[in-house]
């Protein structure tokens, strides 16, 4: 097989190991193009043979050009957030250049259940996903669910006021490592199935705000208590710790996917993929304990 394959985003966390795993699977470097905005963020991948090129996705016509050539383009959403609308206008201009620049398959990083989940920016997956499959061309697309490390973004200060605010009411939801989720994809990429398919990677089991708080307190011996909120209050509380508005209505969207079951979503895909069970929250956190504290 000597298809090339594109991985857009390939300076941030996910792309750059998917391209570590493509490898790390024997695919040739000469199959390889990484792609960024940034390119000198790539020197390492340079210098390892994989061929660099920039890729903005603000840069339609110039996602063109960069595309040429590539038989597999992998879209990796952007992390713009902003209430303009301006990441799916990025990500149809991906898609859309994609098409002109004759690509035979497009793979796309989504998230579980998008046009149902309550999370501010499923929107901008739900759409993207359509506008992939307007083109007719066959596609891949991984609907990720929540990594490991989103935990390491908020639990260091709740260990630290040994609070943890939540509007959840104990729902659950299926964490798994993003390096994990990197590998899957990776493999799928490096032998697609035929035609279209779509990938729900989850880890295998939901857990609950409480009971992941016991798994902290046991792997750090630190108090954390759970305190349940309602939205207006949490984004009362988070207002007043300073978060910015448009942070405070995406961390109350979470809470509210969270309530309403599409973030508990549990698959077998991960493991299909990469051929093992993938490494549980319990793992993580206990490998974690340093970092939490």
């Amino acid at each position: 097989m000597s298809e090339t394959i594109f991985i857009t985003g390939a300076s941030g966390h996910l792309g750059g190991a998917v391209i570590k795993h493509l490898l790390a699977r024997g695919v040739a470097v000469e199959r390889i193009v990484a792609g960024s905005r940034n390119p000198e963020k790539l020197q390492h991948l340079t210098e390892s043979g994989v061929a660099v090129q920039r890729a903005d996705f603000d840069d339609a016509q110039g996602l063109v050009s960069t595309f040429k050539g590539a038989d597999t383009v992998l879209i990796i959403s952007t992390d713009e957030l902003t209430a303009d609308g301006r990441r799916l206008r990025q990500h149809r201009n991906a898609v859309e250049a994609a098409v002109v620049a004759g690509v035979q398959r497009i793979a796309y990083t989504s998230l579980p259940n998008p046009t149902a989940s309550p999370l501010s920016f499923a929107p901008d997956h739900a759409l993207t996903e359509q506008a992939i499959a307007e083109t007719g061309l066959p596609s891949l697309v991984f609907r990720n669910g929540w990594y490991h490390e989103n935990l390491l973004m908020g639990l260091p200060s709740a260990l630290q006021s040994g609070h943890w605010y939540t509007a959840s009411e104990g729902a659950k939801t299926a964490y798994a490592a993003r390096d994990e989720m990197a590998e899957a994809i990776a493999a799928a990429l490096a032998n697609p199935p035929a035609g279209s398919k779509t990938y729900t990677l989850t880890g295998s089991e939901a857990l609950s705000v409480d009971a992941i708080a016991s798994l902290v307190r046991d792997a750090t011996g630190r108090p954390l208590e759970v305190v349940n909120l309602t939205d207006e209050q949490l984004a009362q509380h988070l207002a007043g710790a300073n978060v910015p508005q448009a942070i405070v209505k995406l961390l109350v969207s979470v809470e509210a996917a969270a309530r309403s079951g599409s973030l508990a979503t549990v698959t077998g895909d991960l493991e299909f993929l990469i051929g093992r069970p993938g490494k549980s929250l319990a793992a993580f956190i206990e490998e974690s304990a340093a970092l939490l504290s």
